[in-house]
């Protein structure tokens, strides 16, 4: 007796620092269940692991990652004198590329993008072919923090600045299920509702305003972490849009408690809240023609 095809699915992978660990638990939530995932889009840290995954090399990576410490942590972070960054970002590229090689994105198992932002023109990028790491780096290049990638005439930084949830860039084929993995403290449902606002008649513009100023007036908050808080209001704003334009079969936003962007060495405990959680989607529903998401 013949079996029925898997489910296809083009998976969105969102930005979020060590809490895109969460990714891994739903790939294989998603696979367990008995999906098939034919493409991958991801920013910034779903652009890594959506990218080890389309490689290929996703188990090796995650035990590698399952077992960092804080003091490994460190040892990964190439220190730089640049004015513009922190971190050079080669010694992680390094540490991953001795676990799966380097290889051209168009000759990946699956189709693959990484979405990165264009420092001179403030724009997208999206990356879908070269090397594989190097449009990981580029994705991955938090400001102030990664130094940014040069590439042809462009300075590319973070993804997540200009499209942290890239739906409208992961391609797509027909008979898929259209699944988004986000991050943040963000509820989305699928209606016909005005886009939400902060605050009645507020820009975008005003709230980053009001949260540099709130940031400065704190002691207590390094620029580092203003620039971290300052950055997530734009991708929740950029993400809001993007669940509207192209909205997704299902929606999961991932609940991560007491996890944040800077605990890398609790992958384990993350992917296993993204496994959990896309698993209770899965088992409720089963992935149908409409949105669906967990509720916090």
């Amino acid at each position: 007796m013949a079996t029925s095809p898997k489910q296809k699915v083009a998976l969105v992978l969102a930005s979020g620092g060590a809490k895109g660990f969460a990714h891994i638990g739903a790939i294989e939530a998603l696979e367990e269940s008995g999906y098939e995932i034919t493409s991958i889009a991801g920013a910034s840290m779903g652009a890594l692991i959506g990218g080890i995954y389309a490689a290929g090399g996703l188990d090796k990576v995650k035990e590698w990652m399952y077992d960092l410490t804080n003091k490994e942590v460190f040892r990964l972070v190439d220190f730089t004198l640049s004015p513009h960054a922190f971190v050079k970002g080669d010694r992680l590229m390094d540490a991953l590329k001795a676990i799966v090689p380097d290889c051209n994105i168009e000759n990946l198992n699956i189709p693959y993008c990484a979405v990165a932002t264009d420092l001179k023109e403030g724009r997208e990028v999206v990356l879908h072919s070269g090397s594989l790491y190097a449009a990981i780096r580029a994705s991955i290049s938090i400001p102030m923090l990664f130094r940014p990638v040069e590439h042809e005439d462009m300075l590319l930084i973070d993804g997540g600045i200009t499209n942290g949830l890239p739906l409208d860039r992961v391609e797509r084929t027909e008979g898929d299920k259209l699944v988004a993995v986000n991050l943040e403290d963000y509820e989305w449902e699928d209606d016909d509702a005005e886009m939400p606002k902060a605050e009645s008649g507020t820009s975008a513009l005003t709230i980053l305003s009001r949260k540099l100023q709130a940031g400065l007036n704190a002691l207590s908050n390094n620029y580092i972490s203003l620039t971290y808080d300052t950055i997530s209001i734009l991708m929740k704003r950029n993400t809001e849009m993007a669940l509207r334009l192209t909205p997704p079969d299902i929606y999961l936003n991932v609940s991560l408690g007491e996890y944040g962007s800077h605990d890398y060495d609790e992958a384990e405990s993350i992917a296993k809240l993204g496994y959990e959680q896309m698993k209770a989607i899965l088992q409720d529903t089963g992935i149908k023609n409409k949105v669906i998401y967990n509720n916090r």
